[in-house]
Order: structure tokens, then sequence, then C-alpha cells
């Protein structure tokens, strides 16, 4: 993959589950991380009695953060609703010329920061709550 800006990784919600994804508005800042835990299944008989993983074992997940401003009342609104009726939607992470990951996602954390002299900004953090797709563009 070709050097790529930053800003041009979208992140949209279904934020009504009708399967209309709207993007959150302004974000400045966005990370995406992928994980996996591990299942040892080491016995006596190990070779050279080193660490032996067993594959295809351990839980998978996946974590969104991003940090910006809001463009409009629309996806403030939709960010607020969620965390407060603690509901899992559909979210698509849109990484151009990579691919689209999508599946549901929980907000467990939404922060808003304001100076006397500037905008209001918020940051959001998300966990996934189920199985997620990766589809290539």
């Amino acid at each position: 993959m070709p050097a790529q800006k930053g800003r041009d990784l979208l992140l949209k919600v279904d934020s009504d589950g009708t399967g209309a994804f709207i993007t959150i508005a302004g974000l400045r800042s966005h990370r995406l991380a992928f994980a996996t835990g591990t299942a040892e299944c080491t016995s006596q008989l190990s070779p050279g009695q080193w660490r032996e993983l067993l594959a295809g074992a351990g839980v998978r997940h996946a974590s969104i953060a991003g940090s910006g401003i809001f463009k409009d009342d629309a996806s403030d609104a939709a960010m607020r609703e969620l965390f407060f009726a603690d509901i899992i939607r559909d979210w698509q992470i849109i990484i151009p010329g990579y691919g689209i990951v999508q599946g549901p996602f929980q907000i467990t954390a939404l922060e808003y920061t304001g100076e006397h002299d500037g905008a209001l900004t918020f940051e959001l953090s998300l966990e996934s709550a189920g199985q997620l797709t990766f589809t290539a563009i």
C-alpha cells in the first residue's frame, strides 16, 4: 500500500440500524488496532521445552479511537444516543486504497473538550462487539 493521507480514513456508523451509514464528523486523528489473544498448549513433550500456541484459539478484537470536531448536529446526536443508551451498532472504517472493515462496535468512551477561544472537540473510543468483515477496495 503506497503512502496515504491520514485524513482520508473515514469512520461511519449505522446510527439508526437501517443500514444507512453516516460519517462521524470532523475526525482529525484516528487509530484502528487489531489484536488476538493466545492459547498456550505447551506440554512436557514440547520440543526443547519451548512454549507452543494453539493456532486459531485466541479471541480476536479490534479497537478504534478518534478525535476531532463536530461538523453537524446529526453525527454528534448519533454518538451521544449510542453511548448513553449503550447501543451496539455496525460501523465502517474506510481505509483508502486498502479496504473497508465493518461490523458491530460499542462506544466505550466519549469525551468532550473545549478551550475558551477554540472549537469544542471530542474523543471517541470503540471496541468490537462481534465478527468483523474486511472488503478490499
